[in-house]
């Protein structure tokens, strides 16, 4: 299938697509990182970083269990801006009254809602049919579900590393998305709804999100820039900003520790500010590149993932990978020391890491509006 990504211009395949991309757009990010300041960008909390809205997606504290009520009395305890309700299971029922009572309780809050969802690929291990019927109808359910709470965004994702291997690769499964995504463009437009597609759990690298973004009609979807789904990739975060960020409509937040092992490397997430990367220039440029888009932390953090890229084999799943950016993400393997394993199913480790990275985004980086 080729992919057309502008309005103009002649059609370029995927493969070209991303060629373009990768050469372009990572530019921008080799100024980024490595101790030099992005160009034009004032690293200060009391720059453009200060006007991001501050939130948290509820996956950060999954293990309460809380529906959406407690989620937004949560919200509001810890003087947030914004939250993202990532699954449909917060939810006590889909009925547009209770919908809308919810929306009421945001409104008085003045909390900005993102709604959202898991899997919507029909051939992806992740899509789950039994549970939300085709992935057609699971969508317009979640655009319904938005535009009754007043979100403008409704997240979603393709699947995950395992849809990497496998015959076709992941772009079976980027044309299997487009394919749905363009059977609900009508009703995302009519609802003013993006459909915020997520770089998920190793799935897409940040040039593959935008290929499928582009052929599927940017009018309508989007993405949800996750900082930490990009070190599952083999992408350094700054440099899956520079080419996602200009896309994004949401976002999913958390810091990353990457080390060398024998066979490649190790990932551990943390929470923000407890990693490897930059926050201070992260978050500038994450205010140049997505205006408007709220920073909503989604920690998941307390075990590792390895990623064996000494053995040939590994890059069947990644055909078309870029030495340059793959380059980037080897400057944190090589400085990251190891992470020691946490609790990461309990709820009260899930809180305190939680707390702790609003804590540094509010004191540290000036974030939130509030």
């Amino acid at each position: 299938m080729n992919h057309q990504p502008g309005k103009s211009g002649p059609r370029l395949d995927r493969r070209e697509f991303n060629l373009v991309t990768g050469s372009a757009l990572l530019a921008g990010a080799l100024g980024v990182g490595g101790g030099q300041q992005a160009a034009g960008a004032q690293v200060t909390p009391e720059s453009g970083s200060a006007k991001i809205p501050l939130g948290f997606d509820n996956f950060s504290i999954r293990a309460n269990k809380w529906k959406a009520e407690r989620l937004i009395e949560y919200a509001i305890e810890q003087n947030v801006d914004a939250l993202l309700l990532s699954d449909l299971e917060v939810y006590e029922n889909f009925e547009t009254k209770y919908l809308k009572g919810l929306k009421s309780k945001l409104d008085d809050a003045g909390i900005i809602i993102h709604a959202g969802t898991g899997g919507i690929c029909p051939t992806s291990s992740k899509f789950n049919q039994k549970k939300w019927g085709t992935a057609e109808e699971h969508l317009r359910l979640g655009i319904r579900i938005a535009q009754d709470l007043g979100s403008p965004v409704f997240r979603c994702y393709l699947g995950s590393q395992t849809d990497r291997f496998g015959e076709g690769g992941i772009d079976r499964h980027i044309d299997s998305t487009v394919e749905v995504l363009k059977k609900v463009r009508s009703q995302a437009i009519d609802a003013n709804v993006k459909i915020a597609v997520e770089n998920h759990a190793g799935d897409m690298q940040a040039r593959e999100l935008v290929g499928l973004i582009e052929a599927a009609g940017k009018d309508f979807v989007g993405a949800t820039i996750d900082s930490g789904n990009a070190t599952w990739t083999l992408e350094h975060p700054l440099v899956n900003l520079e080419i996602l960020g200009p896309y994004a409509v949401s976002s999913g937040i958390r810091d990353s520790t990457v080390w060398e092992t024998p066979e490649g490397c190790k990932v551990a997430w943390n929470a923000v500010g407890e990693g490897q990367v930059d926050w201070k220039r992260y978050t500038t440029r994450f205010a140049e590149l997505c205006p408007g888009v709220p920073l909503q932390l989604e920690i998941i953090s307390g075990f590792n993932k390895a990623f064996e890229y000494n053995k040939p084999v590994f890059w069947d799943a990644y055909p078309d990978a870029k030495a340059s950016q793959f380059a980037r993400f080897l400057e944190l393997a090589r400085a990251g020391k190891e992470v020691a394993k946490g609790e990461s199913g309990k709820a009260e480790y899930q809180i305190d890491e939680l707390l702790r990275s609003i804590k540094y985004c509010k004191r540290e980086l000036g974030l939130g509006l509030r």
